[in-house]
């Protein structure tokens, strides 16, 4: 298989096996009018197998969903065929509007001007907590 190098645009790479239509569909790629390639069990020396993706057109992406989704991605900005700029993405501190309190008594649960906002409790397993009611966000 044979996928172009992308002369500017953004390569989102090293992510966990099976997750790229995820990342696809909550960053919105499907709406854009320029070239997406997904692909996804690409070997890897370093993880065995990884998914990639390739935009090619520079946006804004939303860094936090990238985090949540699969820690350690890199994206590569990239122009004029080059990489100008290599970011290596962790989890969030916080997220905002990404996740959904599932709490039926939570304020966010009746309140429909209120952000959802989840604080990571805990690093090492990739926790949430509700900011509101505490309660855990489900993967």
């Amino acid at each position: 298989m044979h996928v172009d190098e992308i002369k500017n645009g953004i390569v989102i790479d090293h992510i966990v096996p099976g997750k790229a239509k995820q990342i696809y569909e909550m960053l919105g790629l499907g709406r854009l009018n320029s070239p997406v390639a997904v692909l996804m069990n690409v070997p890897s020396s370093k993880m065995g197998r990884k998914d990639i993706i390739k935009i090619d057109e520079n946006i804004e992406i939303d860094l936090d969903v990238l985090g949540y989704i699969s820690p350690h991605i890199t994206v590569d900005i990239v122009k004029d065929g080059k990489v100008e700029d290599k970011k290596h993405i962790e989890l969030p501190e916080e997220l905002t509007d990404i996740l959904v309190c599932k709490n039926p008594r939570c304020i966010t649960s009746t309140e429909q001007e209120i952000h959802h906002v989840f604080r990571l409790t805990d690093r090492k397993t990739g926790v949430y907590r509700c900011l509101y009611c505490d309660t855990a966000a489900t993967k």
